[in-house]
């Protein structure tokens, strides 16, 4: 059986390009939860913000997701899931087709093909990694615009996506704005504290750190 529900509401551009500000491990500073994790980039460096239109496969049929890029806009984020299948259900074709329709890029649960040829594209994508055995074309069941469980996270249609070199954070639209404020202004904290510990300040004070240990100076 297949779903398929309405497109999501996208984040606005300004919301977008607030998200390409800020950097995804200054949020890990601050939280333990929405983080995607156990995928790698195909490349680095890499930035991305947008909107999540996700797939749900049934492991090795990617009907859905053929369907799926057809129906990307500007600035939306491919996330597949592949029901715990590691193979790879987006080769050269897929990501021609989301780059043309203006994917900004793509999170997959399992791996990619057509390396090269998605490199040279341009495309960022993260995953499981590069495997030369994929998906098929079944016309079994899949889903479209439905919660999906990537990383270990759960993921809606409609989620906004921050994804760098560094990982790939999940949000809710109504979060944007105070979350890149505080991001932004811990990150703008940044240049005057290195300047401080090249002369001669101690991280560890700035941090926290030493009153925690409570033993700078014990060793010798």
């Amino acid at each position: 059986m297949f779903t398929e529900n309405e497109m999501p509401q996208q984040i606005s551009e300004e919301q977008q390009q607030a998200l390409l500000t800020v950097q995804t491990s200054t949020l890990g500073h601050l939280r333990d939860y929405g983080f995607v994790r156990g995928l790698t980039p195909n490349r680095r460096p890499l930035a991305f913000a947008g909107t999540a239109v996700t797939v749900r496969l049934p492991h090795l049929d990617s009907t859905a997701l053929h369907v799926a890029v057809d129906r990307l806009r500007p600035n939306d984020v491919l996330v597949v899931e592949q029901s715990g299948d590691d193979r790879s259900s987006f080769g050269g074709m897929c990501a021609f087709t989301a780059k043309a329709r203006g994917a900004v890029g793509a999170i997959l649960s399992g791996a990619t093909n057509d390396f090269d040829e998605v490199i040279e594209l341009g495309l960022p994508i993260y995953s499981r990694g590069i495997s030369a055995l994929t998906t098929r074309i079944l016309g079994i069941e899949g889903s479209i615009n439905v919660p999906v469980t990537v990383g270990g996270t759960v993921i809606e249609p409609g989620d906004a996506i921050l994804a760098d070199s560094d990982g790939i954070a999940v949000l809710k639209p109504y979060e944007i704005a105070e979350v890149v404020g505080v991001l932004q202004q811990k990150e703008a904290a940044e240049p005057a504290l290195k300047k401080q510990i090249e002369s001669g300040a101690r991280l560890s004070e700035s941090s926290g750190a030493s009153s925690q240990f409570g033993m700078i100076g014990a060793v010798k």
